[in-house]
């Protein structure tokens, strides 16, 4: 099928168009291999070195699905128990209160919550956390209250007040670093510790981590502000590489080479190359709609310079997962029903079709979310995928 799969063009495609991304990395892989791996443009728009296949990049909330892998390995060893207060395995939560709005002095308004925040809400983002560029409620705080970003990777921004009682609805936010906090409680371990030992040893990943390091720093793509008018501006960005907290949510770098072998263990119901990640059932639990009748809807950019009002297959109704979004039906790409998926800030997307054994990563590195250029690309490239699996069979 690899001569069908037109995946180069697009990628030349997107590097070379106006408006453009700087440079990409974009491979697909079936239950045994990766059957496309390809790159194009440069790592910096202000640079000549060419975009790698090995390229590291900031892997911002494709890190969530890895944190929720190793919440559920803790289950399957009856050490976590996802509707127990997360209180139980991570203190602070606890303390945390619902904001019902500000008063006249502009304080916040805050109750305890109606029922404790299990980590089944923190997996499902039903806990009632957001996200300070999807949320007004928690842009208004760190306006005006000083409540930090997640990106400063302190325990102090996750200590944010909950936006609804558990349960309640979803909205994505901080959940998956609480997830993050339990499994470090139970463990007794950093989560990078945990991560490298329970999941990365057993799928051979070799270059993802919390904390930066000069390997990685020598190949990492850079940062680029998209502007109004589509221009491109590299910004020094990096994530700390001394994080006070190491942040399941967002914290990883890593290349798509790691990532397609965390995707590869997903195909394989949980089989690593060196070892099992997690049970045949474990996996078939997990990749079931756990939201019931609540979907998921648009992610609102509140922060124009970090996401734009952003969705996947609008129209089409969205579920989530332990922890990927589903969708529920088809979609416009040719993507199963029931298949698991989702994206970074940074412009990072991804794809797990269990059904048909395929899965797929495509890695820029461009704010605000949701850019009409990277995110184009990469439903054509998942598109242009899926017309050729159909070609392929009805050879």
């Amino acid at each position: 099928m690899g001569h069908t799969f037109n995946a180069d063009d697009i990628l030349n495609r997107v590097v070379t168009s106006e408006p453009r991304v700087p440079g990409v990395v974009a491979m697909v892989a079936d239950r045994d291999r990766n059957i496309y791996e390809g790159a194009a443009g440069v790592r910096r728009i202000d640079g000549d070195t060419a975009m790698g296949v090995d390229d590291a990049f900031a892997i911002f909330s494709t890190t969530k699905a890895i944190t929720a892998t190793a919440a559920l390995q803790l289950v399957e060893e009856g050490r976590l128990d996802l509707d127990a207060p997360a209180s139980d395995y991570a203190p602070d939560i606890g303390k945390l209160q619902v904001i019902e709005g500000f008063d006249d002095a502009g304080e916040p308004i805050l109750r305890a919550p109606k029922r404790p925040v299990t980590t089944k809400h923190l997996l499902l983002h039903t806990g009632g956390f957001g996200y300070d560029f999807f949320s007004e409620t928690y842009n208004r705080l760190a306006q005006e209250k000083g409540q930090p970003s997640v990106i400063t990777a302190s325990k102090a921004s996750l200590m944010t007040p909950l936006q609804f009682d558990p349960g309640d609805k979803w909205e994505y936010g901080s959940n998956i670093d609480w997830v993050g906090q339990v499994v470090e409680g139970i463990t007794g371990k950093r989560l990078g510790e945990v991560f490298q030992t329970r999941i990365f040893d057993p799928l051979g990943i070799e270059d993802m981590t919390f904390e930066l390091n000069d390997g990685l720093r020598s190949r990492l793509a850079g940062m680029h502000a998209r502007g109004e008018d589509g221009s491109l501006t590299p910004m020094e960005f990096e994530l700390t590489d001394t994080p006070e907290i190491h942040m399941g949510g967002h914290g990883l770098y890593g290349t798509a080479g790691d990532y397609m072998k965390f995707i590869r263990m997903w195909l394989n119901d949980g089989m690593g190359p060196n070892g099992r990640v997690l049970k045949p059932e474990t996996v078939a639990m997990a990749e079931k709609n756990h939201l019931g009748e609540m979907k998921i809807g648009m992610l609102p950019g509140v922060i124009p310079s970090l996401s734009n009002d952003a969705e996947f297959f609008p129209g089409l109704s969205k579920s989530w997962s332990y922890s990927f979004m589903v969708n529920d039906e088809e979609a416009p790409t040719g993507r199963p029903a029931g298949a698991l998926g989702w994206a970074g800030l940074a412009n990072l997307f991804y794809w797990i079709d269990r059904t048909n054994g395929f899965g797929g990563f495509w890695a820029t590195q461009i704010l605000p979310f949701g850019d009409p250029v990277s995110f184009t690309g990469y439903v054509d490239f998942e598109t242009a995928f899926y017309a050729s699996l159909r070609a392929a069979k009805a050879a």
